[in-house]
């Protein structure tokens, strides 16, 4: 690391003590980026990376509402818009109790990276509440919904900032928050993606971000002369895009064998197909259960309080969440022959897993490339709503699959050194240079 990055990073940590994962994801981007600005004094003389690392807005705001016991209800709200060089605003919404001003800023900053990546124009932003939607009622969350547009309306519109669902928001809740939205600004505009199919939402919206996932792993494979047919895959995670990265590698082939909750995972040696996916969405999306009543419906093995890293694969997909994969489970998985690791989630693995993955020259997808099937696919929703139209889901899912090979081709060209692909590199310097040429057209601001 030389002087001046660790002085860039000694100053950011500084500023910003108690932002452990902003400082993790600043950090990976900031050591891939370096050497590329040293060969580009513009971006230096211009402090972009400095500019990209401070938001351009923090709003933090009270959420007070009444629960079904008449109960008030205190909770915090926060929007970060980080970048808008290339768009929008556009970022999700997270409702759980681990949301801090910390955590939003990594997703954020990550988002920027990534949605400049996905070849729309789109900036990035990240957003939530320390609320959380499990165990509420309905009215529960409407309650909340509707408090919280309340404050967050004024800073959001459909060419300011688009704001998505994440971890705890959604299809009810973004159509709690859309609704009060409507309401307020009496206007039915694309201000929120992930709407219903029936109100001015995309097709493949809910698989976007799983298919996509696939679409980006079948690419690097297809660079070893690969496929994902036939592999073992193994999964953490059982949400929306757990399920979705499933289905679609059965679909081409795979066999899928785990799939985790904060409870366990669970080890199905047959492999999950059609029938068991569609029991876990149920029991999953509606009865809102635990993984383990998978493995006693289908009598699999299930394994309390840990991660499925042990289990010997070709493919793995964290699909849970931030720092789920540390470096000890990255040398289990490439002592077990693991050839190709894909993010499904932001910043799944940690610094000394990533480290073990490009030591041994395994093929790994970091989250702002390998998840972007989402934002990809929100931004689609964007211009469906623009247009006011609505295209089939054969459309969506090619205009998907191509975004997804475009952004596996940036990573390509950024990345490729002696005829390996570093796909972190290739990620950051791809998004990092598309952002700073905007920056750099619009002036100091």
């Amino acid at each position: 690391m030389t002087n001046e990055l660790s002085g860039f990073l000694t100053v950011l940590k500084n500023r910003y003590p108690a932002e452990t994962e902003f400082h993790q994801a600043v950090t990976e981007v900031a050591k891939s980026v370096w050497p590329f600005i040293e060969k580009n004094p513009k971006y230096k003389k211009a402090k972009i990376l400095e500019r990209m690392t401070e938001p351009e807005r923090a709003i933090l705001f009270r959420v007070t509402w009444k629960d079904s016991h008449g109960e008030v209800q205190i909770n915090r709200g926060f929007r970060i818009q980080m970048n808008s060089a290339i768009g929008p605003y556009k970022g999700g919404l997270r409702f759980h109790p681990s949301v801090t001003l910390g955590t939003l800023k990594f997703l954020a900053f990550e988002q920027v990276l990534k949605n400049a990546l996905t070849t729309l124009p789109m900036g990035g932003g990240k957003g939530g509440s320390d609320f959380d939607p499990k165990g509420k009622t309905d009215d529960e969350v409407m309650s909340f919904c509707q408090a919280f547009m309340t404050e967050l309306f004024r800073h959001i519109g459909p060419d300011t900032d688009v704001p998505a669902g994440d971890i705890g928001v959604g299809g009810r809740e973004i159509g709690f928050l859309f609704g009060q939205y409507k309401k307020i600004r009496n206007e039915f505009t694309g201000v929120l993606t992930g709407k219903s199919i029936n109100w001015s939402g995309s097709r493949i919206r809910e698989e976007a971000t799983g298919y996509g996932l696939i679409y980006f792993v079948e690419e690097m494979l297809r660079t070893k002369s690969n496929s994902i047919n036939n592999k073992i895959v193994v999964i953490s995670g059982s949400g929306n895009v757990a399920q979705f990265a499933a289905e679609k590698a059965f679909m081409l082939g795979a066999h899928v064998v785990t799939l985790s909750d904060s409870s366990g995972y669970i080890y199905d040696r047959n492999g999950i197909d059609p029938e068991k996916l569609a029991f876990l969405k149920e029991l999953k999306n509606v009865k809102r259960g635990r993984i383990k009543e998978y493995a006693e419906h289908f009598k699999c093995e299930f394994f309390p309080g840990k991660k499925p890293w042990s289990v010997a694969c070709q493919v793995a997909l964290p699909c849970s969440t931030q720092n789920e994969l540390g470096g000890a489970d990255a040398q289990t998985l490439v002592g077990n022959g693991c050839l190709c690791v894909g993010e499904g989630a932001n910043m799944p693995s940690t610094p000394e897993a990533v480290e073990v993955f490009l030591g041994k020259k395994i093929a790994f997808g970091p989250g702002k490339a390998a998840n972007a099937g989402g934002v990809s696919v929100s931004g689609l929703e964007m211009s469906q709503n623009s247009l006011r139209l609505q295209w089939s889901n054969d459309e969506v899912d090619k205009r998907l699959s191509d975004i997804m090979k475009a952004i596996h081709n940036q990573c390509v060209r950024y990345g490729s050194q002696d005829g390996f692909v570093n796909y972190v590199n290739g990620a950051n310097i791809a998004g990092f240079r598309k952002v700073a040429e905007a920056m750099l057209d619009q002036g100091v601001l």
